[in-house]
């Protein structure tokens, strides 16, 4: 697969026609090949990677000679639907979608030594950790894999994609519970929006010991999107780790809100199609948790929430430890067997904590007031909060709201909001 890098030249970003001829370009030798390729693709929730339209043309590309196999990142999230596929992925034929089990359909390829996340962590972790990768990367036979993914701040790495798409996406119970216990433990707020993260680190050791065989090439994107329209900033196509850094600093440009002033209050919206748990949510608290001043509000309408974790295990959890601020959460991973089993759903409760700093109420339609405040936020019902708070009206940043000047957000997935204080790179 060859590699490219290209740039769009306004804010519309790169047209169509040039993300088809980019990517024809790139994919020019396994046209009519009869070779077997798989694409490892996000799910639902990072629906405005433009992922789904790169994926529909590179199948349409070459499924009359090649088979073409689709594996959705899901980490722990739930599994595509049908109609999320065709929502996101077009017209490609559902049997070609395989689901990933990050508990069981995972094959070990080795470790990542304990001296060295020791090392790159600080002293924060001194375990090994497991590199285990979904079985049809390892065992399927492909001729390419192509891992197609957007780069954005991330609260887990620092800047989401690359090996972490492969690795945590299509990865196994231990390398996302410890990835994502280390990056709780060593803190967002100093990897956000930053490249070479302890958990980074920790995915680059693993691709270059136990990835490079794999013939694993990346398609990354860099986007914003206002409203439903999303433009595509840039497209890198490659092998080498160099494309993601490419990557890395547009996102920098692109995706990061660098303001003067805390805010005193946010109010984030939250697609009822793309949110429908508080452990995806919580996207709308930890990307704006560096811009809010203490004693600020974060209201977060969320009309499509109904439940906490993304299976029933995790939900458990969460509504029996609820988001309880780091420091009780590191005392209560040293003495709970629960949650020591279940390190992921430890550092999520990191994530979704405002550590008592500032208000966090959630707008639900479907989480009675019970349910909310027992996880440790407040309460106001959607259809209460929306005749304030009304997203149809809401632009995008600063807005007078009853003579309250207030800061509205109407995708937390696409940015890191942060004072110039609190961010720099």
């Amino acid at each position: 697969m060859k590699d490219l890098v290209l740039y769009g030249r306004d804010d519309a970003g790169i047209s169509l026609t040039e993300i088809s001829e980019a990517l024809i370009f790139a994919l020019s030798e396994y046209k009519g090949s009869g070779k077997k390729i798989l694409l490892a693709i996000p799910d639902f929730t990072r629906f405005h990677s433009n992922a789904g339209l790169i994926a529909n043309i590179i199948y349409h590309e070459l499924s009359d000679t090649c088979q073409v196999d689709l594996l959705p990142a899901l980490g722990t999230h739930v599994p595509m639907t049908r109609s999320e596929c065709a929502k996101m992925y077009g017209d490609i034929p559902y049997d070609k979608f395989i689901e990933h089990n990050w508990r069981t359909g995972v094959v070990n390829l080795g470790q990542v030594p304990a001296d060295f996340v020791k090392e790159v962590s600080e002293g924060v972790m001194d375990t090994a950790i497991e590199v285990e990768v979904n079985e049809h990367i390892v065992h399927g036979n492909y001729d390419l894999i192509i891992s197609i993914g957007q780069v954005v701040p991330h609260e887990v790495v620092g800047m989401a994609n690359h090996s972490k798409n492969i690795l945590v996406g299509c990865g196994g119970s231990n390398m996302i519970n410890s990835s994502h216990i280390l990056g709780a433990f060593y803190g967002m707020e100093r990897m956000m929006g930053r490249d070479h993260s302890p958990v980074r680190k920790v995915f680059d050791y693993a691709a270059e010991h136990y990835l490079k065989d794999l013939n694993i090439s990346y398609i990354l994107t860099v986007t914003t999107a206002v409203k439903v329209d999303v433009s595509t900033h840039g497209l890198f196509i490659g092998s080498e780790r160099s494309v993601f850094e490419k990557a890395v600093t547009l996102s920098q440009e692109k995706n990061i809100i660098s303001l003067d002033d805390p805010l005193s209050k946010v109010v984030v919206y939250l697609d009822p199609e793309e949110f429908k748990s508080t452990w995806l949510a919580n996207k709308a608290i930890y990307r704006t948790r560096m811009v809010i001043a203490d004693g600020g509000d974060l209201i977060v309408l969320a009309p499509g929430v109904d439940k906490f974790g993304e299976d029933e295990e995790v939900d458990y959890l969460i509504r029996k430890y609820g988001y309880c601020g780091r420091e009780r959460v590191i005392e209560l991973s040293r003495t709970e067997t629960a949650l020591q089993s279940n390190l992921s759903a430890a550092a999520h409760l990191i994530h979704g904590s405002s550590d008592d700093r500032f208000k966090i109420t959630y707008c639900t339609r479907k989480l009675t007031k019970e349910e909310v405040e027992s996880v440790n936020f407040n309460y106001l019902p959607y259809d209460e909060a929306i005749k304030k708070y009304d997203p149809a009206k809401l632009q995008d940043g600063f807005n007078i709201v009853d003579g309250e000047e207030i800061y509205y957000i109407s995708n937390p997935a696409l940015g890191l909001w942060s004072t110039k204080e609190k961010y720099t790179d």
